[in-house]
């Protein structure tokens, strides 16, 4: 009896931190991925670039292990999917095909303090076509001063050969041999200038950032025609059947499909994504809450309301690699396990700015209620909770922003894998949370599975999830009182911190308690 060939979908995760690919079967499993690990350099406080060329090469390297390992197995691969991380963009020459400038990183703020400038002038007009306000980064004003300020970047302009995208965009173009220069919506929308009711560029705010048009590029749903991978890449030419922002590929893997769920992401960041429907909500303003599109399929788009706190995984990675509080993340988790609560410790990880409750690029991290008797159980459960209060403020946020309240949440990401901040979120928000299994390769999935959806190998995405085990969930212990006075302390820790002229002396504010925005 000869046995049916398995069928599989090469799935690209480049995150901030590192590269992975594996092939996604047709059972929705990953096999073992292959990974290796991104440099992420800050030459100031304020800038975050990374090596375009060291992500292609790993790129490279990790699809040709999965793609070895698949046929070692017998597994047929029909095409590839890419998630990545977003708004990291670079300029490139369409001749050599080499990079003209480092990556510049979603996290860098460079320029928080001009952007500031203009957004009595724009903030409100952005946040209704474009669904995010002027924000603290400007990807296309950035590749427009880098244009007129670089010597090789300006020929390469002049002469037609430049080209400037996000990671995607670049890992089309190089996996296509320069046949495709193409981006894809939920890649395009974290730029800032993606027009909501279009879902092309959004003209009048490019034009004001000065960036050209001509090197911007093509935008396509996140199943569009993305070309074919050149032979001499990766061995065979194979169709890229998708592209997608990481969390929203991360969406599709842990369930969050239709309104009333959302998703929790562990990585560099932690990125809270609501499902929102087949029209843009109607929103009250809260900072950093950001309407997005959360994938385009076949011409319909589907979006989402987003917001995140930026460095959560990166602080625990400075906590342990780079002050050395503890061995790692895994002796950090371990040790804030053993810790029954509460803490005193109290931890802020804003290490690049505060977006929600209070935007804030300029603010900096709290480590707070040390003594004497400090452990360092203790400090480390202090820090998972702060993790898991920034957790809160991003799903309050998000439901004060739509008036809609989440009823399911589907954690994900490699903090995802401690149990006490599973815990500790579920008691902080007083509800359950699930936490999805295989959760570290969410992204590399949810993009496979849109893409193996076009390639016949599952009738929609929901099936590719339904024959994934149930998620095991987390109910919150934590009495109501407990949660309340826990929640209160944070707030103040916020006020004092963050915006101290806020919180006159003995008072609790709610950052959410705000007035209406005028109609």
């Amino acid at each position: 009896m000869t046995r049916e060939r398995r069928r599989g979908v090469l799935g690209v995760d480049e995150g901030t931190t590192g590269t992975r690919a594996a092939v996604v079967l047709d059972d929705g499993r990953a096999a073992p991925p292959a990974y290796l690990p991104l440099s992420v350099r800050s030459p100031d406080h304020l800038r975050v670039e990374q090596d375009a060329g060291e992500i292609w090469a790993n790129t490279v390297q990790v699809c040709r292990e999965a793609l070895e390992r698949a046929a070692a197995d017998g597994v047929e691969v029909t095409g590839v999917s890419i998630s990545t991380q977003r708004a990291t963009v670079l300029l490139w020459d369409t001749v050599t095909g080499e990079p003209l400038t480092q990556a510049v990183v979603w996290q860098d703020r460079r320029y928080a303090a001009r952007l500031r400038e203009w957004e009595l002038e724009w903030d409100a007009r952005l946040e209704e076509e474009t669904g995010r306000p002027v924000g603290s980064r400007a990807p296309l004003l950035w590749a427009a001063e880098e244009i007129a300020a670089d010597p090789a970047a300006r020929r390469a302009h002049q002469e037609g050969r430049l080209a400037f995208g996000s990671v995607d965009s670049w890992l089309v173009w190089k996996l296509t041999g320069g046949a495709r220069h193409a981006t894809s919506a939920t890649n395009a929308v974290a730029l800032g200038a993606y027009d909501l009711r279009t879902g092309g560029w959004h003209e009048p705010w490019a034009a004001f950032l000065g960036c050209p048009p001509d090197v911007l590029p093509v935008i396509l749903d996140e199943d569009g025609d993305y070309g074919v991978t050149d032979p001499a890449v990766l061995g065979a030419a194979l169709p890229i059947l998708s592209v997608m922002g990481d969390q929203h590929a991360a969406m599709l893997a842990l369930g969050a499909h239709r309104p009333g769920q959302a998703t929790c992401v562990h990585g560099t960041g932690t990125f809270l994504d609501a499902v929102a429907g087949d029209r843009p909500p109607a929103r009250r303003h809260v900072p950093g809450v950001l309407t997005l599109v959360g994938w385009r399929s076949r011409g319909t788009p589907l979006f989402s309301v987003e917001s995140y706190a930026p460095t959560t995984g990166s602080a625990m990675r400075w906590l342990c690699q780079e002050i050395g509080l503890f061995d790692s993340p895994e002796q950090l988790a371990r040790l804030a396990a053993g810790h029954a609560g509460p803490s005193r410790v109290a931890f802020l990880p804003a290490l690049a700015g505060l977006r929600t409750p209070v935007w804030a690029p300029e603010a900096t991290g709290v480590l707070s209620g040390l003594s004497l008797s400090t452990t360092r159980a203790e400090l480390a459960r202090g820090v998972l909770d702060g993790f898991a209060h920034s957790v809160c403020d991003l799903l309050e946020g998000v439901e004060t922003a739509t008036g809609l309240r989440v009823a399911e949440l589907f954690c994900g990401g490699g903090l995802a894998t401690s149990d006490a901040l599973m815990a500790s979120q579920a008691d902080l928000l007083g509800r359950p949370v699930r936490r999805a299994l295989d959760n570290g390769t969410a992204s590399l999935r949810g993009a496979a599975y849109l893409g193996g959806v076009r390639a016949g190998l599952w009738p929609d995405v929901g099936a590719a999830v339904a024959a994934l085990p149930p998620a095991p969930v987390f109910e919150p212990t934590l009495p109501d009182a407990r949660r309340e006075e826990a929640r209160a302390a944070w707030r103040d820790l916020l006020a004092r911190h963050v915006s101290p002229q806020a919180a006159p002396p003995g008072t609790r504010p709610n950052p959410y308690a705000q007035e209406e925005p005028p109609s």
